[in-house]
């Protein structure tokens, strides 16, 4: 009978155990999140930022030739 005992015991301790860490783990996502969604991705970029890209206007024959070429 006390070995039963022991077994639950034991048990018990592992599910508390389990549901702290489950529970500390959500809230710390929680918090990463709150931290990262305030941050604004999108601002214009500081010091001595090129932009890298331009947007021509390509015909259908150039868009599908890269395509095919890049396999993008």
């Amino acid at each position: 009978m006390t070995h039963i005992l022991k077994l639950c015991y034991e048990i018990a301790k592992m599910a508390i155990i389990f549901i702290l860490c489950t529970v500390l783990f959500y809230y710390v996502l929680k918090a990463l999140d709150h931290e990262y969604q305030n941050l604004d991705r999108y601002d214009a970029p500081q010091g001595k930022a090129m932009k890298v890209s331009s947007s021509q206007e390509n015909d259908i024959i150039d868009r599908i030739g890269i395509f095919f070429r890049l396999g993008e």
